[in-house]
């Protein structure tokens, strides 16, 4: 029950975020859950791998590269899903951000 409640939490958190960042598209609902899905596997089996391999780098720039290896994953999940588009990689770097901020919160509640 709480897999599902943070999926449709993370659905409608994408679903606030095309309304306000321009450079980012949802075409409803479904292709909503559908990134929402997609999203959690990639940071799931992808993140960790990314995470290893870019170490270095991310100690270099004292923990700041996460951010590009989650804008990196949200961008790469728009490709590949019908109905969500995200255009720029700034765009992807600050959908990430509030979608990674509310899922925090969100899973700090739940």
């Amino acid at each position: 029950m709480k897999l599902i409640t943070r999926l449709l939490l993370t659905a409608l958190v994408l679903l606030i975020v095309a309304e306000y960042i321009p450079g980012i598209t949802v075409d409803g609902f479904y292709p909503a859950l559908i990134a929402a899905i997609v999203l959690g596997l990639l940071n799931l089996f992808v993140r960790p791998i990314l995470v290893v391999l870019t170490f270095p780098i991310t100690i270099l720039t004292l923990g700041l590269f996460m951010f590009v290896i989650n804008a990196a994953l949200f961008w790469f999940a728009a490709t590949f899903i019908d109905g969500f588009a995200v255009e720029t990689f700034l765009h992807a770097l600050l959908g990430s951000l509030i979608v990674s901020v509310a899922s925090a919160v969100f899973n700090k509640y739940l």
